[in-house]
């Protein structure tokens, strides 16, 4: 087989980056960014660029499991249709219920979609959406009557003044914050004002940083609300024409907010800065806001969203080139799951569950004997269900509950406690496949067929350019093989994922009379081969239309009952727990630069994994100073939930009382669970979002015996460690390891951790008793094989130039003589942490080569070593580091 080439989409967030696969002879996969895809134009991140590293299929589910053994498809598919069947006719369709996942790919989510509602009868269908966008979704239909995103891509070129609410855009969408970095090189006149209780990379571009406290953003916008409309900032004729409800709004927002001082007081703003980014705003006509989890993740999430586009709607701020409020989605295809209706709220095709209209015409359209009529459960309720006994039968597909849910110990409960869970996914251990009763084999990215939409509605192609391996299969034919084994076999005939697309895309046309914003009708007659062909689009693409539309409400035209945007009046607001006495800080959790949700994908990459390489607690150093906390100690962080126990980083870019934790780590990869095990269950009455950027927590220093490092190449259990975590490097795991009682005999204890029973082995060791010290390594056939450094303090050796000892096929005397030592050997460098992990360019080289003036600018590192020069990802961290080293290089001219 020659190489072969493939136009594919990325599988991480919403951006929707097209990627070229290609494969060579040995089936080793590079990837490149497709220069013609419009979302990325070439560009890729860090996790993209690395998708190569995450397709092998070490750890996969390849064959289907009943209670752990395995099975061939007929009799695992028949138990799971039979299974539930009967449980169905013992207590009702209420009592079964799907967990999906916007990993999904467009037409998997509408398979599932249409079984629970349309066959079964129930609406207990939600998705890992719900914790992400739900009250983007919400807040979108309160204003606009649909869950529509007005812009494109391109506005953010096309504006002045861009505001960044509740989003680290450097890391968790890196390839738009490097496209607006470009456009403001373009154009020096373009403003960026971030919003963010912390400063995050993504201020490495902004004009302006309000740091507001926690919660606050709905203050803050119903201020500049109250402002622009008090100093007549308006457009008098789109406000009298096209929308309703201001009174309203303003009487609320007043009631609340008063005047700019008492916004800045309550948002713990300075009140010149407050009043110098609403004159900004008032005096730019192209704004767009860009929006994520910093407003959406609150228990009033929805009213957050609303009241920035309260804004947008009083100067007429929408769906024209470079202005309007967006939405910046969270994972691939959660708009795609949106648009089949795989919330647990929502119908199909942008159909509402409450309209008995539109359940008829579904019904009708779909020729189902039963229609869901009322809301199912959503994400935290469904899984509370469980515990209770009321949901009885559990499919999840795709996604890692056990983790990412909020109050996870909870959840952990529930699942244990499932009578029949199912679990379709591609990875055979996870922290919820453990308590599967049944397990399917589902494709991965690379493998399966179908399509996602992206942040600005643009459907893309996800293409296989990998052969399926062992029995895996696509989602959509795991529901359709369930569903026909129900006795609905006519209603899902699908033979390939072409199939259903047009199935969707005509339910999308069906009877739409231009009162629905999803309409995609000129894709429903696609041929197998126009569907392979399938170029990206933005919808709507209503029958006839021929191309797609950029923009929506640029005629003043919305899709509620009067043709009207909606004012939403957003009163007085408070998370759920406050702070207090005994929880004292903020906890906010979110995601780190180079990894992705539950670490199954990129936790693969040793690239991936070498800029942050354990879970942490970021913390204000005044906080960490009040509870004796240590920068690159261990702290302990307890809410009422749950309590973990991190490495701590201190950061005055850390807000005075509010502490981050990232969200990824789990048990297959550290000693923390999940940080979720801390969250609070709160969630938004609307959207059913939990709040997971508000749970008090206090903190305190973990005095630890003894602390470590190992580097192995194979994975270790950890039976002697309080603290653990691990990451993968280039042939070899590296563990962080740390303990609150030390071993009576360190010799027998790291025997026991790192011995098997191979022949041969040489076993080199130091111990310094005194000051409790102690360095071995384990040798087989004179390459070194796993070695382990103790200490009384996190003081440690660099593990960076000892991981290079293993790409050598023998150690030498010098190279034995530095393990002992813990110092590089002659010849030997220590390149230090990774910064850029495309070009694997560690700290230690760019200090180097700053201090010793060769280089001064991000540029000139760009020439010299590479980084930055290819995601950009760590642009944020080269101006850092300029900042802090630059002086040296300085006084050395």
């Amino acid at each position: 087989m020659s190489e072969q080439t493939v136009r594919t989409t990325c599988p991480y967030c919403g951006t929707g980056c097209g990627v070229l696969a290609t494969v060579d002879e040995a089936m080793n996969v590079r990837v490149a960014g497709d220069s013609e895809h419009p979302a990325n134009y070439g560009r890729l991140c860090s996790k993209g660029a690395a998708l190569g590293e995450t397709v092998g299929l070490e750890d996969r589910l390849l064959f289907p499991e009943i209670d752990g053994e395995r099975t061939d498809w007929g009799r695992a598919l028949d138990h799971v249709a039979g299974e539930f069947s009967r449980i169905i006719a013992e207590t009702g369709p209420e009592s079964v219920a799907f967990y999906v996942s916007g990993q999904l790919l467009t037409e998997d989510y509408y398979v599932a979609n249409k079984l629970m509602k349309g066959f079964i009868g129930a609406a207990n269908i939600d998705t890992n959406s719900r914790l992400c966008m739900s009250s983007a979704v919400a807040a979108h239909k309160r204003a606009f009557g649909s869950d529509t995103v007005p812009g494109c891509y391109e506005d953010l070129e096309r504006a002045k003044l861009v505001v960044i609410a509740g989003s680290n855009l450097a890391w968790c969408h890196p390839v738009l914050f490097q496209r607006l970095r470009q456009a403001k090189r373009n154009n020096p006149d373009l403003m960026v004002v971030v919003i963010d209780p912390r400063r995050t990379a993504t201020c490495d571009i902004a004009d302006r940083h309000l740091p507001l406290a926690p919660g606050t953003d709905h203050l803050l916008f119903n201020g500049l609300l109250c402002w622009l409309h008090d100093q007549g900032e308006t457009h008098a004729l789109f406000t009298a024409q096209a929308t309703e409800g201001l009174d309203a709004a303003l009487e609320a927002a007043r009631a609340q907010v008063g005047d700019p001082a008492r916004v800045a007081v309550a948002c713990g703003l300075e009140e010149a800065a407050l009043i110098d980014f609403y004159r900004l705003f008032a005096r730019t006509e192209r704004v767009v806001s860009l929006f994520s989890q910093g407003l959406n993740q609150f228990s009033y999430g929805t009213d957050k969203v609303n009241a920035l586009i309260n804004c947008h709607l009083l100067t007429g701020r929408i769906g024209r080139p470079g202005m309007g409020p967006f939405s910046l989605t969270g994972q691939p295809n959660a708009m795609g799951g949106r648009e089949v209706g795989g919330l647990a709220n929502q119908l199909a095709a942008h159909m509402e569950l409450g309209s008995a209209e539109d359940r008829e015409r579904v019904q009708r359209f779909w020729h189902a004997p039963v229609i869901a009529d009322r809301p199912g459960l959503m994400a935290v309720d469904l899984f509370e269900a469980v515990s209770e006994g009321r949901v009885r039968a559990l499919w999840i597909m795709g996604t890692n509950p056990a983790v990412s849910l909020p109050d996870s110990a909870r959840v952990r409960e529930a699942l244990a406690a499932c009578e029949l869970l199912v679990v379709s996914d591609c990875v055979r251990d996870t922290d919820t496949t453990q308590y599967a009763r049944v397990l399917l084999p589902a494709q991965a990215w690379g493998e399966k067929e179908g399509t996602v939409t992206n942040s600005e509605r643009r459907i893309s192609r996800q293409r296989a350019f990998l052969p399926s391996p062992g029995e895996a299969r696509p989602d959509w034919w795991i529901v359709t093989e369930v569903a026909r084994r129900m006795g609905f076999a006519e209603a899902f005939p699908y033979a390939s994922a072409a199939d259903v697309f047009r199935e969707h895309a005509a339910l999308s046309a069906w009877e739409n009379d231009g009162r629905r914003d999803f309409d995609i009708g000129d894709l429903a007659e696609l041929s197998d081969a126009g569907y392979a062909l399938l170029e990206p689009i933005q919808w709507p693409v209503p029958k006839g239309a021929g191309q797609g539309r950029a923009r929506l409400f640029d005629d003043g035209r919305f899709f509620t009952d009067s043709g009207r945007a909606r004012f939403v009046a957003v009163g007085e607001r408070a998370p759920a727990h406050a702070p207090g006495a005994d929880y004292p800080l903020v906890l906010n959790t979110g995601r780190v630069r180079d990894h992705w949700h539950t670490l199954t994908r990129t936790g693969k990459s040793p690239r991936l994994s070498g800029h942050i390489v354990e879970p942490y607690c970021e913390l204000h150093p005044d906080d960490a100073e009040a509870a004796g906390v240590a920068d690159g100690g261990l702290v302990e962080i307890e809410s009422r939930w749950g309590s973990a126990l991190l490495r701590a980083r201190v950061s005055d870019g850390q807000r005075p009382g509010s502490v981050f934790v990232p969200m990824h780590w789990n048990s297959r990869f550290s000693s923390l669970p999940s940080i979720d095990l801390l969250v609070n269950p709160d969630r938004d009455p609307l959207s059913g979002q939990p709040e997971f950027k508000h749970t008090p927590v206090r903190i305190r220093a973990f005095a630890a015996a003894w602390h470590g490092f190992l580097l192995s190449r194979r994975r270790l259990p950890m039976r002697h460690a309080r603290y653990w975590s691990c990451a993968r490097g280039n042939g070899y795991w590296r563990y962080e390891i740390a303990g609150d009682q030390p071993p009576r005999d360190w010799a027998a204890c790291a025997r026991d951790l790192l011995c098997s029973a191979e022949e041969q082995v040489d076993w080199l060791e130091y111990f310094d008793s005194a000051r409790n010290r102690y360095r071995a390594a384990r040798l087989v056939d004179g390459r070194l094989e796993s070695c382990i450094f103790i200490g009384p303090d996190p003081r440690l050796p660099s593990r960076d130039w000892l991981a290079a000892l293993f790409a050598e096929p023998a150690l030498d005397d010098d190279a034995r003589m530095s393990l002992l030592t813990g110092r590089p050997g002659k010849g030997r460098t220590d390149a230090g942490r990774v910064v850029c992990a495309c070009f694997n360019v560690g700290e230690n080289t760019l200090v180097e080569a700053i201090r010793a003036g060769k280089v001064d600018s991000v540029e000139a590192i760009g020439a010299l070593l590479k980084a930055g020069t290819n995601c950009g990802s760590c642009i944020p961290e080269l101006h850092a580091l300029l900042e802090a080293h630059g002086h040296a290089a300085a006084e050395n001219r």
